[in-house]
């Protein structure tokens, strides 16, 4: 059934938060109804948040009734085996208009044995930062867990930890077990495992619009913590024009950097699904039965069934991602 698969678009799922504001709408032109949009998820299979088709003749099948029909078609033979019908990475925008909590992801074995879920390994990719904004990202050397403990019951934590100032086009790699948090006056593209389990371990002592304070899960943090110094979280990439520049590499997902200024003929040699995230720009995405339009802010899927295509554009930037 491979020859009825085409580039894919997904309707956002936009998620209300405490810490959201508007750069969704006011930056990548998301139809937002609210004032407080902190997450834009572009593709996404979590329970109770799959993703719905957009475009062309699948409109309105979801990303789990695609997996049933097409199989390998969809993900590729190596991603099938492992995954079988689980997509396996999740694709959000996020605009913090405040500091989000401090937090961290479990591994794999973790996240299996308590949550029957993945471990949420991630990368971010900074769209747009106000002066001034960082985000946190590890401790500033390495410290024991009584030092944590004890910082973390005076409410201290904030000075144990490491700060980074970004600005548009930073990228960070955020392994699991990394306590991390995004700053207020950033808007990132978030790239990861498809994992809805964080451990929040800091909120900045806020409470929701009746007094409550969200929900803390030091007990679970605390053994899947990595306690180890600071160190290079950037990442340091190249910028090569109608390239696929590489950024990170790791076991659950690759992301390259591609800015485009002309055609770019494109074979896909990876047995994987790919997914192109435009963040600057807009380009046209063309098979030999199908094209689909790509603005700023959104996102598209490459079915790995769909072995060579092609990219239009004058000036856009893109990330490209497989597993």
């Amino acid at each position: 059934m491979s020859e009825t698969l085409y580039p894919l678009k997904f309707a956002p799922i936009f998620k209300d938060r405490i810490w959201g504001g508007s750069k969704l709408e006011s930056v990548l032109n998301k139809p937002l109804e609210s004032n407080q949009v902190g997450e834009s998820w572009e593709i996404s299979a979590v329970e109770g948040d799959i993703s719905i088709v957009s475009n062309g003749p699948l409109k309105g099948t979801s990303l789990k009734s695609l997996l049933e029909t097409y199989q390998s078609d969809l993900i590729g033979k190596k991603n099938y085996a492992l995954f079988q019908n689980q997509f396996p990475l999740l694709i959000k925008f996020i605009d913090a208009k405040e500091d989000l909590s401090i937090q961290l992801h479990p591994n794999d074995d973790l996240a299996k044995k308590r949550h029957n879920s993945f471990g949420k390994t991630e990368m971010w990719h900074v769209m747009q930062a106000d002066d001034d904004a960082n985000l946190i990202v590890g401790f500033k050397e390495k410290i024991s867990a009584e030092i944590y403990t004890k910082h973390l019951n005076e409410k201290s934590l904030p000075e144990i930890l490491n700060y980074e100032s970004v600005k548009a086009g930073d990228t960070y790699f955020i392994e699991v077990g990394r306590v991390h948090a995004i700053g207020a006056g950033i808007l990132l593209a978030e790239i990861q495992q498809t994992s809805d389990v964080t451990y929040r371990v800091y909120d900045w002592d806020r409470v929701d619009a009746d007094g409550n304070a969200r929900e803390l899960h030091n007990d679970l943090a605390l053994d899947a913590i990595n306690f180890e110094m600071k160190a290079n979280f950037k990442v340091d990439y190249e910028k090569k024009t109608n390239f696929s520049n590489l950024m990170v590499e790791c076991p659950f997902f690759t992301t390259n950097y591609l800015p485009l200024s002309s055609k770019l003929n494109k074979i896909n040699a990876t047995d994987s699904f790919l997914i192109y995230i435009c963040i600057d720009g807009e380009l046209k995405v063309e098979t030999d039965h199908y094209s689909v339009q790509l603005k700023k802010g959104e996102t598209v899927l490459i079915p790995a069934a769909i072995r060579a295509f092609r990219l239009y554009a004058e000036n856009a930037k893109l990330l490209e991602i497989y597993v």
